[in-house]
């Protein structure tokens, strides 16, 4: 799983996730990517998970690319207990995820076998996500403003 190694402090507040993304918004590694289109925290786990699909479908060959990282730590109470007392303990770590991030890239296999591998990454995301290619982002972009 993915975490902070280390953190000045332990709990956070939990923040907004209003707008579009405006860094990370682009292909910068690989050829194909994973897009979000809804804003979300994305856990270590399924971060995980996507990146096991991945790279089982493309049998370990192509190079994979991470583009999220899960630094925001997120509490919960344990079940039974009443309201207030403080904040509860550290459940897990999430990333924020805003509409455009691109989560995962990869390069290295043909466009097929991507595409399919990124599918089978999709479906262990809580997000709806787009299959990108690197000319969709670029040559989009222009005409989309």
């Amino acid at each position: 799983m993915l975490m902070p190694k280390r953190t000045k402090h332990r709990k956070q507040f939990r923040g907004s996730m209003a707008g579009k993304a405006t860094r990370g918004n682009k292909i910068s590694n690989g050829e194909y990517g994973i897009v979000a289109m809804e804003p979300a925290w994305i856990k270590s786990n399924q971060i995980e998970a996507a990146r096991v699909a991945m790279t089982r479908y493309v049998k370990r060959t192509g190079k994979v690319w991470i583009k999220i990282f899960p630094d925001k730590p997120y509490t919960s109470k344990p079940i039974g207990v009443r309201m207030g007392k403080g904040k509860g303990n550290v459940e897990g770590w999430v990333a924020v995820v805003k509409p455009g991030r691109v989560m995962f890239e990869i390069a290295g296999v043909p466009e097929d076998v991507a595409k399919e591998a990124l599918r089978l990454a999709t479906h262990k995301l809580p997000v709806k996500c787009k299959i990108v290619s690197r000319e969709d982002l670029e040559g989009g972009a222009g005409s989309e403003n």
